[in-house]
């Protein structure tokens, strides 16, 4: 019988998904660790397909030691945070996400290269795309404009922050990938039945 516990962000943690992904982890991963290549088997991302960049994305945000691994830990680590984090916890992590030099900040290049990744992710998987009748560039420059308070052309984490809290036309844009654990459950239901 599966057990699901409620967390204040009214999402469900099922512990019987918890334990079924530590028992797919161990057995694809007996060192215990994730490598990018693994990561994306995990998932069933194929290392070329549209999810594959946002997957990259997504695990250098778990590889919180930057060892270009992820161990279980970090792993759940990342999957709590998602589940149970407040949004400025969950706007920090999907910093790490965009940041995809790990250089401190977002310029236009990254924010443009996620922003993509995601149109074209959700154009595969149908998803609504009614927010998505601004080009990728158009979202870029509104995002800039709306973000980059000094005007460097770069977003740091404080401008990332006060920028989403502050415009919720950002915040919804940037919540497109502010939702890993979705990603996270549905890919690992597709690859269930593979």
């Amino acid at each position: 019988m599966g057990q699901t516990q409620q967390t204040g962000s009214c999402e469900e943690i099922d512990v019987k998904a918890l334990q079924d992904m530590y028992k797919k982890f161990v057995l694809e991963c007996p060192s215990g660790v994730l490598f990018l290549h693994e990561f994306k088997r995990f998932f069933g991302v194929d290392p070329t397909g549209e999810a594959s960049d946002y997957a990259e994305s997504m695990f250098r945000a778990f590889d919180k030691n930057g060892d270009n691994t992820i161990d279980f830990l970090e792993f759940v680590a990342a999957l709590n945070l998602v589940f149970r984090g407040d949004l400025e916890h969950k706007l920090r992590w999907s910093f790490k996400v965009y940041d995809k030099d790990g250089n401190g900040y977002v310029d236009r290049n990254e924010l443009r290269s996620i922003i993509d990744s995601i149109y074209r992710i959700k154009k595969c998987s149908k998803k609504d795309m009614s927010e998505t009748q601004l080009s990728v560039d158009e979202v870029v420059e509104r995002i800039l404009d709306a973000v980059d308070f000094d005007r460097d052309g770069h977003i740091t984490l404080e401008e990332f922050i006060r920028g989403a809290q502050e415009d919720p036309w950002v915040l919804n844009m940037l919540r497109l990938d502010m939702n890993p654990a979705g990603w996270v459950l549905e890919n690992r239901r597709k690859s269930a039945h593979f």
